[in-house]
């Protein structure tokens, strides 16, 4: 059986050579004992181990998530913080440097064991969907970028699921209620974002290959409408005001893909959301005529910049003011799709710092 190497980065020494007393007996191979994050950098680039169980405060400029950060994206070594820090702060920080696990001091023998162990799993199956995507690439360049993207953006909620769920077992029993809650929506907000990747993707993946197919059956547009509008409802808070006006007279039944439609309309609905931070009014205007139906979407967010506007329905696309907002620049890429499979067109009016509305027109006949 191939021995499993690991590093401590731990400034203190006796608890560095505790900690390697106790995995020596739980047969692992320490390779090296460092106390500050460059002297780390320079042991994983010649021992190569395994695993590192870091400390965050450490000896020197970087501190422990620094070098785990910097750790990840050289050399894809897992790290494992064992540390007695466990505030919201320092917990955010660490859950964006690609860490396998938390563990907090004091901890047993076998927390350590089953820490190191999930933290070796996880990171084999990490490199396992690595390998999947480089045989990928062979046969379809496009496809392997999808999966890339779906392989590095899954990362950071997974670690956010993780460590919070951890923290909610050991120490939850502790905290007051708002702290609790704080977690139990981190892993919530974490679970949607991972879920509307993978919905894009795997959308993105049939329009490519042909399956994403147009069938339209008579439908009523402003019952739809209303009811998609409903399910925006309930998570926006105070911030934000949705509101549906109907122009022209719209008869009972359109033909149109409902399906197709969801995505057309709930992405606009969620990127009208989403860039307006501060809040204030998405409106969703239906117009109907004899042939045809058009949907504008408007919101009072933060626009879009002048030279983004003529790529905003290229993938992986994201206009350069959206700060910190997160997203795939996959959304809008699959709109287009959808609408041309209608036969129909969008269009989009922007003004940074002034709000944005798409237009979108789609025949509603069965002809």
């Amino acid at each position: 059986m191939r021995e499993t190497k690991i590093m401590i980065v731990e400034d203190e020494l006796l608890i560095a050579k505790g900690l390697s007393r106790k995995l020596k007996k739980l047969e692992y191979t320490v390779v090296d004992i460092v106390s500050s994050g460059e002297a780390a950098l320079e042991s994983a680039a010649t021992t190569q181990p395994d695993l590192i169980l870091m400390d965050i405060a450490i000896k020197g400029d970087l501190d422990g998530i620094e070098t785990a950060a910097k750790i990840h994206e050289s050399y894809d070594i897992p790290v494992v913080y064992v540390t007695a820090y466990a505030d919201d702060i320092t917990l955010d920080r660490a859950s964006g440097t690609g860490s396998y696990g938390y563990i907090l001091k004091p901890y047993k023998e076998r927390e350590l064991h089953a820490i190191i162990k999930m933290a070796l799993s996880k990171h084999k199956k990490d490199a396992q969907v690595q390998q999947s995507l480089a045989a990928a690439e062979a046969v379809s360049e496009e496809k392997a970028r999808y999966l890339s993207i779906a392989s590095h953006d899954l990362r950071s909620p997974l670690a956010a699921i993780q460590m919070s769920a951890e923290m909610l077992k050991k120490s939850g029993h502790k905290w007051p209620e708002e702290r609790k809650q704080k977690h139990l929506h981190r892993i919530q907000a974490s679970v949607n974002n991972m879920n509307q990747l993978l919905e894009e993707v795997l959308t993105l993946s049939r329009a490519e290959s042909g399956k994403l197919i147009f069938n339209p059956a008579p439908m009523d547009a402003i019952g739809f409408c209303r009811d998609l509008l409903e399910e925006f409802q309930p998570p926006l808070g105070d911030g934000h005001t949705l509101t549906l006006t109907n122009k022209g007279e719209c008869p009972p039944e359109i033909y149109l893909d409902e399906q197709l439609l969801r995505h057309i309309l709930a992405n606009l609905l969620s990127n009208a959301i989403k860039y307006s931070p501060q809040g204030g009014n998405v409106s969703l205007e239906v117009e109907c005529s004899l042939e045809q139906v058009t949907f504008r979407i408007q919101d009072e967010g933060i626009g879009m910049p002048s030279e983004y506007q003529a790529k905003v329905f290229q993938r992986f696309e994201r206009a350069g003011n959206v700060g910190s907002i997160k997203g795939t620049g996959l959304g809008l890429s699959i709109v287009k799709q959808a609408v041309e499979l209608h036969a129909g067109e969008i269009t989009v009016e922007s003004e940074e710092g002034r709000g944005t509305k798409f237009t979108v027109t789609l025949p509603s006949t069965n002809s």
